[in-house]
């Protein structure tokens, strides 16, 4: 120091001197001259002894110690601080108040011409505190150097001015290497902005930030992404200033795998739980196919196309090789709007053709998944030489591909493919696990609904194979008929009905419906029709050919049921002899708009046997209309039977018109969709000759 150096820039600079544990306190500045009295007295140490400045300056600093009594203790401390070797130690001193105080003190000799080579400047502070600081300082530096949590110190301006060898180990990176530079700058390849934009947080609101992420590649591990857990605490100077930042951080990175792991777990048990629900309920190989493709996406790709054999959509049976090549129809597609790919893959029902060589065509072969997990120009060269599709997908963003084949029961039905674009990551194995599971589900589901339809078709052809084809009534009689097969929904039934030539030119209308469905219910609905057949022709009784075809049905290996309603109409009198086992009451409708559901007996249905069978003889007038039907026409899911007939006899009031219309609008208007059931209908109108007969009656 020269002599022009005021006395507070000594204390000033002394202080700085002092360094370390003693900045963090609240230090007792004092200042003697060169004979020991007191020539200064800051706020802090008027503070920590309760003496005002007037009240001890021109004092010997000894006085401090031990006032009123022997103060060879403070003048030997005095005199060793005075020689310059100075004075760091702990000491009692008296408050203003008249009780002991312990101090930790620091004592230099300070050189000035002013001051004189003797005069000593004095640093105090409670040694209470200035233990407490110093254990602070240990338990710090301890949990700094050995922490295996990343520990950071960032200045106001977030740039680094400290980080533990844990933090380096993490970033790959020495101190010198962060000290003054913002992580922004140091790694690029996390979300650095993010966690940036978190430390101002902090320092505005002085609140800390826990556990954000910081995810990404460092040095330490520059091929594998990475998951930090993130806590942000402001430091602040004894005036509540920030003055920077600590920053903690814990590698989660095989925490968040194995959650991530749980959640595609969870994720995928919910997808195939979703799928058994959802998926092949149809029977439909469109709707099957739109089902994967909805189940799939966004929740396991982005974008999700699924094709069928043509040959299997054009309802023929899948071929065995695909060596020449395959043809496949795109039968679902998501999403169908709205994604930037949409419009590149080909839209629904387009007729795809790949070659031989073609990966489409070699997946389909191998029968296996084909993965693409990094979708570039070099992964779609063998693909691009067939298709410009490839490098169009890849310039809208898809970077992740996979094809799955639909395989049931050892026959390839088609391929399912899987999209991802954006910021999803690629596809991995346990994607391709799942997109397996799912394509297996849809390959059953399509190959029921191909065995189905092969079968409906069957049932179908043997139904109207085994229904009159011609019907020639008797005269006097006038008859129109109906058959509905039942929707896809369901499968064919077993119902039927015919019109037989009796002796005298009397006519027996019968409708009858087995109960079950398939070819087993039509093979059986043609064994009672020509049963039917042969014993009518012996002018055989009602109630016995009842009897008879119920001993048909006891034949049959497996039991079943059968209704039938058997009626014999006189043309030339108008009577009719009517006999039902479990079937539903005919309507008839009088040429005056009549219209009754006429009261027989109902009876039991054929095969329950131990039943006696009753008939019922009903008049009808000149010109009525009798009404046959199965239980298709009148029974629909949510609706009252009673109300379906209400229905059936208020169609019926217009008997004059042709019978061909009415069986249309009786079909139109009571079925408005596709049928639950089969519908069979016969309609009759009885006494078409001139022939005279009683008017009405019963007998």
């Amino acid at each position: 120091m020269d002599e022009q150096t005021p006395i507070g820039e000594l204390i000033s600079g002394a202080a700085q001197d002092a360094g370390g544990w003693l900045g963090a306190l609240e230090v007792a500045q004092v200042a003697t001259s060169p004979d020991g009295t007191i020539v200064r007295w800051n706020h802090v140490a008027q503070q920590l002894l309760g003496y005002t400045p007037p009240e001890v300056m021109g004092r010997h600093i000894a006085d401090l110690l031990h006032p009123g009594a022997d103060r060879s203790l403070g003048r030997s401390l005095w005199e060793t601080a005075a020689t310059g070797r100075g004075v760091m130690g702990t000491v009692t001193a008296w408050h203003r108040e008249g009780h002991p105080l312990e101090l930790e003190i620091w004592a230099c000799p300070v050189h000035s011409g002013r001051l004189g080579a003797s005069s000593v400047l004095v640093f105090a502070a409670d040694a209470h505190a200035a233990r407490r600081i110093r254990g602070s300082s240990a338990v710090w530096d301890g949990l700094f150097s050995r922490s295996p949590v990343g520990i950071a110190v960032l200045d106001t301006h977030l740039r680094f001015l400290q980080v533990n060898p844990a933090l380096e180990a993490m970033n790959g990176l020495p101190e010198s290497a962060h000290v003054g530079r913002r992580l922004a700058e140091l790694l690029p390849e996390v979300n650095a902005g993010e966690m940036e934009e978190a430390m101002r947080q902090v320092l505005s609101t002085g609140e800390p930030v826990l556990d954000r992420r910081r995810v990404g590649r460092t040095p330490a591990d520059p091929e594998h992404d990475r998951v930090w857990s993130c806590s942000y605490v402001r430091v602040e100077d004894p005036g509540g200033r920030p003055i920077g930042v600590i920053a903690s951080l814990l590698d989660i990175t095989e925490q968040q795998r194995a959650h991530t792991e749980a959640e595609a777990g969870r994720r995928r048990l919910a997808l195939l739980s979703e799928a058994s629900v959802r998926m092949g309920a149809s029977l439909e190989l469109e709707r099957t196919a739109q089902e994967l493709a909805d189940l799939a996406a966004p929740d396991l790709a982005d974008a999700v196309t699924v094709d069928i054999l043509d040959t299997l959509a054009r309802g023929d049976e899948p071929g065995m090789g695909l060596g020449g090549g395959v043809a496949l129809r795109r039968l679902g597609k998501a999403p169908l709007t709205g994604s930037d790919i949409t419009d590149i893959l080909a839209p629904l029902g387009r007729t795809l053709a790949f070659p031989a060589a073609a990966p489409y065509t070699q997946a389909l072969a191998a029968r296996q998944p084909f993965l693409i997990a990094r979708l570039d120009e070099r992964a779609i060269a063998p693909a691009a030489r067939h298709s410009t599709a490839p490098a169009q997908l890849l310039r809208a963003g898809v970077h992740s591909f996979m094809m799955v084949p639909l395989v049931a029961r050892d026959l390839v039905l088609g391929v399912a493919t899987f999209y991802r674009t954006g910021s999803a990551g690629p596809f991995g194995s346990d994607d391709v696990t799942l997109a397996g599971e799912l394509a297996a589900r849809a390959a059953v589901s399509i190959d029921n609904a191909r065995l189905y339809h092969r079968e409906h078709e069957t049932a179908v052809v043997l139904q109207r194979s085994m229904l009159p084809q011609h019907i020639t009534p008797p005269p006097g009689v006038e008859v129109a008929h109906r058959y509905l097969p039942a929707s896809d929904v369901n499968e064919v039934g077993g119902d039927w009905y015919d019109v037989l030539h009796l002796p005298d030119g009397k006519a027996a209308l019968l409708i009858g419906d087995v109960m079950g469905h398939g070819i087993a219910a039509a093979a059986v609905m043609g064994r009672l029709s020509a049963t039917v057949r042969a014993l009518a022709r012996l002018d055989m009784p009602p109630t016995d050919l009842l009897h008879h075809l119920e001993a048909t049905l006891a034949d049959l290996a497996e039991p079943m049921l059968a209704t039938f309603l058997y009626a014999v109409c006189d043309p030339a009198t108008g009577r009719c002899t009517i006999t039902r086992a479990g079937h539903p009451p005919p309507a008839a409708a009088a040429p005056d708009g009549t219209v009754r559901l006429l009261k027989t007996p109902p009876g039991a249905p054929l095969g329950v046997g131990g039943i006696d069978f009753t008939t019922t003889d009903v008049v009808l007038p000149r010109g009525s209309v009798l009404v046959l039907y199965t239980d298709g026409l009148i029974e629909a899911r949510g609706s009252d039977i009673d109300q379906r007939l209400t229905d059936l006899t208020r169609l019926l009031t217009e008997p004059q018109r042709p019978l061909d219309h009415l069986c249309d609008s009786l079909i139109t208007r009571l079925v408005p969709a596709s049928a639950d059931d089969d519908i069979a209908l016969l309609t009759a109108r009885i006494g078409t000759t001139l022939r005279p007969y009683p008017a009405d009656g019963h007998s």
